[in-house]
């Protein structure tokens, strides 16, 4: 690892330290910090406290998982592979599943891509007010049931219900588009939003996160055109660190053309049954 991508990852662990603290408390254990949702959205995890290089060992993770089981909240942990390099060892002994995903970061050089839209399709950043915003916010969830790349099952049909159960998340998001907490945009046809994403940014430092496409709507070029929308609307607000992680090698590659580069390796523990 050079010098550089050791300043950049420790840039990364002071995010990652950072946005989701204005959505959770934290539960200090000792090397880990417990990030406990606070109201409605996406469950929160562990990881390691800042700065992120002291020893784990199974005791401190298993401390963490009774916390868990005891709050009934998801047992999982997230880090990154260099730079808290004894978690996974402790993870695995404490009987959880390891899965790793390519870190990326956007080259500071890379051009800011231009956005394509597929045909009859329009890509843009969805405002509080968008009608395309319960879409945008209930698309990632079918997508994420349905990993991959592949052509799925999920469609039309699918979307209606989940903008239906997901409707409580509209006025929490749009509150955080208000304040600049998350950004979100869509690739939008007929009215709904067929692949999401955001961006959450903390200073000049900002999150890909939480993109998906309509499991039936893959393969279009979508993805693509999301995350650049995202980059480009970033970087014009200031932000000049620019990340995600990849769900698997496929994905990795799709980003590489936007000018993204793997810097690490993103970690995911839960149990075998998650």
């Amino acid at each position: 690892m050079t010098s550089t991508d050791h300043d950049l990852l420790a840039r990364l662990e002071r995010y990652y330290d950072a946005v989701p603290r204005t959505a959770a408390r934290t539960e200090a254990f000792g090397p880990l910090t417990l990030f406990v949702r606070e109201g409605a959205g996406w469950p929160y995890y562990a990881r390691p406290a800042l700065p992120g290089r002291a020893p784990v060992t199974e005791a401190d993770v298993r401390r963490v998982l009774a916390r868990q089981r005891e709050l009934g909240i998801p047992e999982a942990f997230e880090w990154v592979a260099e730079t808290s390099p004894t978690l996974r060892a402790a993870a695995e002994r404490a009987g959880l599943v390891v899965h790793e995903h390519p870190l990326m970061v956007l080259a500071p050089e890379a051009p800011t891509p231009g956005v394509p839209e597929p045909d009859g399709t329009r890509v843009r950043i969805v405002g509080p007010e968008d009608p395309a915003l319960p879409s945008a916010l209930a698309v990632p969830h079918l997508a994420f049931a349905e990993p991959g790349t592949r052509v799925g099952s999920a469609g039309p049909t699918e979307l209606a219900a989940a903008i239906r159960e997901r409707a409580g998340d509209v006025d929490r998001m749009a509150a955080r588009i208000r304040t600049g907490l998350s950004t979100v945009a869509a690739a939008v046809r007929d009215g709904w939003a067929l692949c999401a994403g955001q961006y959450l940014p903390v200073g000049e430092v900002a999150e890909i996160a939480g993109l998906g496409t309509l499991p039936t709507a893959r393969r279009q070029g979508l993805a693509l055109a999301v995350t650049a929308a995202l980059v480009a609307d970033a970087r014009a607000a200031g932000v000049r660190t620019v990340f995600l992680s990849a769900g698997d090698a496929d994905v990795a590659r799709i980003y590489a053309r936007l000018g993204f580069r793997t810097v690490g390796t993103a970690l995911i523990a839960e149990p075998a049954t998650a």
